[in-house]
């Protein structure tokens, strides 16, 4: 799946594993330190994964790299004018 379903079906993958971990979490005293770990390492996951997979669906064409090329080269001659007036 290279489209956008990919990660609204991820978000369900993700909705029921953190389901089972709430329930299938070990019991005793550190049970609220599993569920802990356990869901906010699914989100953390899925959020990096999300960030990377929606930006390979977007990716940067000709003009915005030009773009960045121009601001790069304005950049460049403002840094090199103010090393002559040195």
């Amino acid at each position: 799946m290279a489209n956008g379903w990919s990660l609204l079906v991820s978000v369900v993958f993700i909705v029921v594993f953190c389901a089972v971990a709430w329930f299938a979490s070990p019991k005793g005293e550190n049970q609220t330190v599993w569920r802990s770990t356990l869901v906010l390492s699914a989100w953390a996951c899925w959020l990096m994964w999300g960030t990377f997979s929606s930006s390979s669906l977007h990716v940067m064409d000709g003009r915005a790299g030009q773009c960045m090329q121009e601001v790069l080269d304005r950049r460049w001659d403002i840094e090199l004018a103010g090393q002559r007036r040195a």
